[in-house]
């Protein structure tokens, strides 16, 4: 049986104010299924991104707000709200506390793409296999 205990999971810093991992993918044995853990500084955001698998976010602390698509509203702790496949959607943290939420993915492996990454920095992610796949897309 695959456990994780998400307050020993390390989480990448991609950008400053932002952390991540997914502890339990198609790399680590899941067949239909994936998580990611994530956490927001004050302030800080996860940027627009489609995801190719259905997602539910759990806020395990904090608060902020999250737009999917053309809807924005505020979550915290102890909320849920539901991402479609191929909705942009992103999350900024409103509050003074670290804002930590946990995804649940209806694939084991996802296919992440983010339209407002910086010049040159990966926009497109594979995330969810043993070892993740990053690159630019060619304009």
């Amino acid at each position: 049986m695959l456990t994780v205990d998400l307050d020993r999971v390390e989480l990448k810093e991609p950008e400053e104010g932002m952390r991540y991992e997914f502890p339990m993918h198609e790399g680590t044995g899941n067949a239909g299924s994936a998580v990611v853990v994530f956490e927001v500084d004050p302030g800080a955001e996860l940027g627009t991104h489609t995801d190719s698998a259905e997602e539910i976010l759990l806020v395990l602390q904090g608060s902020g707000e999250a737009t999917v698509g053309d809807e924005t509203a505020p979550i915290g702790a102890g909320q849920l709200a539901l991402v479609p496949a191929s909705v942009p959607h992103g999350v900024r943290n409103t509050g003074s506390e670290t804002l930590r939420v946990v995804g649940f993915f209806s694939a084991s492996a996802i296919l992440s793409y983010f339209s407002d990454a910086p010049a040159g920095a990966p926009q497109a992610f594979v995330n969810g296999v043993p070892a993740e796949i990053a690159a630019p897309v060619p304009s």
